[in-house]
């Protein structure tokens, strides 16, 4: 069944668009700050997507990342608006290139179409002047980019958070790089964790540090396991069960077994 749903907290507007409500991490909040869009929704809600751009004049859109999710519409807000998005440096050729996305994916998102973009620039801002402070912070994918919002103890954390205790891993993400991430986030002053697919998350820092200690933790009894002989499936099975449809449905892509094998990684 498909989601829409609206989000209003504060000044922040946002559009929570999904093909399937499959979980969290099916669905997409475009959230909407002003004349500044954060993320764009995947390009298969795109007749959704539209009208809510169209509500309030667009003066900046910023990107995260790559990820078809999050850019998914950025070349149809382009041609749309004229407003050409904004988006670390990291991630710049494979939006203006294009990339390959996954069946599975492609499925629940749509795949993205390649937009001219422009790298965030040393100076960052919303229209009223409030500055916006863009902190990398990779592991998830390589350019993706946490926004801070100082005055308002804010932050935009891309992919960073979605849940505090993890059950499964893309085959592409580094769990030690985002462990490190997410420590370095922390060090910075914010309240509240604004996350384009669990919501709005008031204790942010609070659920972010469950997260952090939830890995570890993980790791380390992954690699007691591991070193007294205990093989990495049996490992998966006895601390996080067996696999799920999803892993198949994915090639493997997203899975529980990616998420133990990557624990053997991690400094603990």
């Amino acid at each position: 069944m498909p989601v829409r749903d609206t989000i209003n907290y504060h000044d922040l507007e946002g559009l929570r668009v999904g093909r399937f409500n499959l979980g969290v991490n099916s669905t997409f909040v475009v959230y909407r700050l002003g004349g500044t869009v954060f993320d764009t929704g995947p390009s298969n809600q795109w007749r959704y997507v539209k009208p809510f751009i169209q509500e309030r004049p667009l003066e900046q859109l910023l990107l995260t990342h790559h990820h078809e999710d999050h850019s998914g519409n950025a070349a149809a807000i382009k041609a749309m608006t004229g407003v050409t998005p904004l988006a670390p440096v990291q991630a710049l050729d494979k939006l203006r290139q294009g990339y390959r996305v996954p069946l599975m994916q492609r499925v629940i998102w749509g795949g993205p179409t390649p937009v001219e973009v422009d790298a965030l620039p040393e100076e960052l801002a919303l229209e009223s002047g409030e500055p916006v402070v863009p902190i990398h912070a990779p592991g998830h994918a390589r350019d993706m980019t946490c926004y801070l919002l100082p005055e308002r103890g804010w932050l935009m954390s891309a992919d960073l958070y979605i849940a505090n205790h993890l059950k499964m891993l893309r085959i592409d993400e580094h769990l030690p790089t985002l462990i490190e991430s997410t420590q370095n986030v922390l060090a910075h002053d914010f309240d509240t964790v604004i996350c384009p697919h669990r919501g709005i998350v008031e204790d942010g820092p609070q659920k972010l540090r469950e997260k952090v200690d939830y890995l570890v933790n993980l790791a380390g009894e992954v690699q007691t396991l591991s070193a007294k002989g205990v093989a990495l499936p049996a490992i998966m099975e006895r601390l996080l069960g067996k696999e799920t449809p999803v892993t198949r449905l994915t090639g493997n892509n997203f899975s529980k077994i990616n998420l133990v094998r990557a624990c053997l990684d991690v400094v603990t």
